[in-house]
């Protein structure tokens, strides 16, 4: 009874307590996993209540009494051996066709129109590439609904899990190898959902998040038609006289600045966020800049600020050809994402503004390669003090960058 109650009452819940459950209609994988599930324990059910019910009634009648005979020594039965072989053998055709059924509808490849996803998996980040729209983004999904999605799932590094658990699948991402999972998110509003990597990896495997948003077809063309654009900064004069502004003829952009896409594309609202999709990871103490620091922040210093820092070696931003890095998540459209550090902090200034001044404290000790920036800063990997002469930012500069980076929507 005490093993069983908890049992019982944990059996009860349901709904929001359980915002990554398997159990959804959201996509055709899903559904069809779960009627194989159900099929499978209906066919188990049967047969647990058949064997039981048959057990106890042969105890209770066969039990010994005082003073009954002996009872009677027999070699076999061949009937009743043959009942029970065949009959095991139909219920597992029964659960047999239908298993095959699933594996052969998923694993013969996605449907002709379906849209392509690269995802690639990194110690310890998710790279999403969609090839047919030129676009590459780190830890965001956007899905349309009504559409097959088809995942080429490879690693940069070691065996990587990739798994939306409301949307269906969970495949693993081999390095020297590209594995296959799809699905057509069909029967859902737009909702965002949470994704991780779910085969250990290393330090900061728990910490390998991301976010799936599944949105309507045109939204998920306005998104693409942004996230496709390069970004331009500072943005275009407005044009009041239909033509080109004389501030843009005049003045022409630099060659060298990055950019915001002239029409920013859709971004999920951030009001219609489900709580469980909204991280709640605290930025750890010493690491938060004041708000009238932050407020202070000037893009514009930003931007030649970051062409001079440490970030363009690692990170790329398309539009800005002083940042061409391929070894960090693509920033170009940052300010268009609702987290960062791999889903586990929001993306807004105080957190953005912490995870630049050291981000090895954000994460666990080696669970990033980005080293600490921030003066004065102790580096948790090389347990040095982060000093001007190895490309330290103080605060206002940190504020400055900030800002940039969350004008590249």
């Amino acid at each position: 009874m005490a093993a069983a109650l908890p049992l019982l009452l944990s059996a009860c819940l349901g709904g929001p307590q359980y915002p990554n459950s398997t159990f959804t209609d959201h996509t055709d994988f899903n559904r069809d996993a779960s009627e194989l599930w159900n099929t499978m324990m209906l066919w188990g059910a049967i047969v647990f209540v058949f064997v039981e019910v048959l057990l106890v009634y042969t105890m209770w009648k066969y039990r010994r009494r005082p003073g009954g005979p002996e009872p009677e020594h027999v070699h076999g039965n061949t009937r009743l051996e043959l009942t029970w072989t065949v009959l095991p053998a139909v219920i597992l055709v029964f659960i047999a066709v239908p298993t095959v059924r699933s594996i052969w509808r998923f694993q013969s490849g996605a449907p002709a129109n379906a849209l392509q996803i690269d995802v690639i998996g990194h110690q310890w980040w998710w790279e999403f590439r969609y090839p047919e729209q030129g676009i590459v983004t780190a830890n965001e999904l956007y899905l349309p609904v009504g559409r097959p999605v088809n995942f080429n799932l490879t690693s940069k590094d070691v065996i990587h899990s990739f798994w939306i658990p409301q949307l269906g699948g969970k495949r693993d991402a081999v390095t020297n190898r590209t594995n296959h999972l799809w699905f057509t998110p069909d029967s859902v509003t737009p909702n965002a959902f949470n994704g991780s990597c779910n085969e250990f990896c290393g330090a900061s495997h728990a910490n390998m998040r991301f976010r799936a948003y599944v949105v309507s077809e045109a939204d998920f063309a306005s998104w693409a038609a942004g996230q496709a654009q390069n970004a331009v900064f500072p943005p275009p004069a407005p044009d009041t006289a239909g033509g080109a502004s004389a501030a843009t003829v005049s003045n022409p952009a630099p060659a060298q600045a990055p950019a915001l896409p002239l029409a920013p594309g859709y971004m999920f609202p951030a009001e219609q966020l489900p709580a469980h999709v909204v991280p709640q990871t605290p930025i750890p103490d010493g690491l938060v800049i004041p708000d009238e620091v932050l407020a202070a922040g000037d893009p514009q210093r930003g931007f030649e600020q970051y062409n001079r820092s440490l970030c363009i070696g690692c990170h790329r931003i398309r539009g800005n050809p002083r940042s061409p890095g391929v070894i960090g998540p693509d920033l170009t459209h940052l300010g268009s994402r609702h987290t960062l550090g791999a889903g586990l902090f929001r993306n807004d200034a105080r957190h953005l503004a912490a995870w630049i001044k050291n981000a090895r404290r954000m994460k666990p000790l080696s669970s990033t390669s980005m080293p600490a920036v921030g003066l004065g800063e102790i580096d948790p990997f090389t347990k040095q003090p982060v000093t001007a002469a190895l490309g330290g930012l103080n605060d206002q500069q940190i504020a400055d960058i900030v800002a940039y980076l969350l004008a590249l929507k």
